[in-house]
């Protein structure tokens, strides 16, 4: 499902907990008229699996973009989506979230024939909410190297994709050397998160070699006016 092309990709991340079906379907009928290439649907602390199936049946009758989940643990797994980030969170404390919640939740994806997108997922930084409930040792911001080498060790562990995160409501984004030197070291799909505030933040982060971005916070703030002048940079 994702692949490069020659424009970057951008995701929207939607995060259905405590969201009604009427903000979802607002957010995404937004995101597709500012040509996103999917719909990320996740979150760190999601519990309720029937809200989450409720969010994303009335996500797919409203558009024709591709879901895709983004899941914070086994709960984030839906039967109604297209896809799931198969991710690992490789600088994790808790072995539960490199490969033990993965492997309670294999069963499932299996069963509801979703597509697995094997990611290496990162840390930057504290990354927030995601890195709290994660227990993640954030990876420092000013050493691109080490977030290069994990990259490097994922894709050497068959992970096809990278995301690199700064944390839902991130205060800064993930640095351009951090997102050159991962990209030049591991030739893995890099997708990055967090921070994402406005045009030149996105036209850094593309330049330095992402190959899609994610932006969330300004969906749910509907912040669409910076969204779209974020778009335009990007597709230039």
């Amino acid at each position: 499902m994702l692949s490069r092309k020659k424009k970057p990709l951008w995701f929207a991340l939607i995060d259905s907990e405590n969201l009604s079906e009427k903000k979802a379907i607002l957010i995404a009928k937004t995101v597709q008229r500012n040509f996103a290439d999917a719909i990320l649907v996740g979150g760190s602390t999601i519990t309720d699996q029937t809200e989450l199936d409720k969010i994303i049946k009335a996500i797919k009758r409203s558009v024709r973009l591709p879901v895709i989940l983004f899941p914070g643990n086994i709960t984030g797994i839906s039967q109604f989506a297209d896809a799931i980030l198969f991710t690992s969170l490789l600088n994790s404390d808790n072995p539960y979230f490199i490969t033990q919640a993965q492997v309670l939740g294999s069963l499932s994806v299996k069963k509801y024939n979703l597509e697995a997108i094997p990611t290496g997922y990162i840390i930057i930084g504290d990354g927030g909410t995601t890195g709290f409930i994660g227990r993640a040792r954030g990876l420092p911001p000013d050493k691109p190297q080490i977030a290069a080498m994990y990259s490097l060790a994922a894709n050497y562990m068959g992970m096809r994709f990278i995301y690199l995160e700064a944390g839902s409501g991130a205060t800064s984004h993930i640095s351009p050397d951090i997102i050159k030197t991962t990209k030049k070291i591991s030739k893995c799909f890099l997708i990055v998160g967090g921070g994402i505030k406005n045009a030149d933040t996105a036209k850094t982060i593309i330049e330095a070699g992402a190959d899609a971005i994610v932006i969330g916070t300004l969906l749910e703030k509907e912040h669409y006016k910076q969204l779209s002048s974020i778009i335009k940079s990007i597709h230039k």
